[in-house]
């Protein structure tokens, strides 16, 4: 599980971690029953505060994308369970945050579209 978090981005930490998730999860990535790493251990790879990591846990399981269980930890639920206009605000989330980092970095929009094509694949 590769996360990237950009803290020069106007989209708040705890967005980007949750929205690179919600994608994996979303995409297949992240199977169904896969754990998650300990709040505490996720934070501190990403030099983030525990707060932000449980806060994006938590925004998670309010999704229906993950479960918290106090012996397992946090866990992958079923991708099925995630509505396709679910799947929209989170690709909307997603597309915001790229176009203001793009725009942030000064670059137009054929080159923000043309680097997200060579991701693409």
């Amino acid at each position: 599980m590769n996360l990237e978090v950009d803290l020069a981005s106007p989209t708040p930490p705890y967005e980007q971690v949750r929205s690179q998730l919600a994608g994996m999860i979303a995409a297949g990535q992240l199977a169904a029953g896969h754990r998650l790493p300990a709040i505490r251990q996720l934070a501190s790879d990403l030099g983030l505060a525990p707060g932000t990591i449980g806060r994006v846990y938590k925004e998670l399981e309010a999704e229906g994308l993950v479960a918290s269980r106090v012996r397992t930890g946090t866990v992958v639920l079923a991708a099925a369970a995630v509505p396709a206009a679910r799947n929209q605000q989170q690709l909307a989330v997603a597309a915001r945050g790229y176009a203001s980092t793009a725009r942030h970095l000064g670059l137009d929009l054929d080159v923000a579209i043309s680097r997200l094509r060579a991701e693409w694949i």
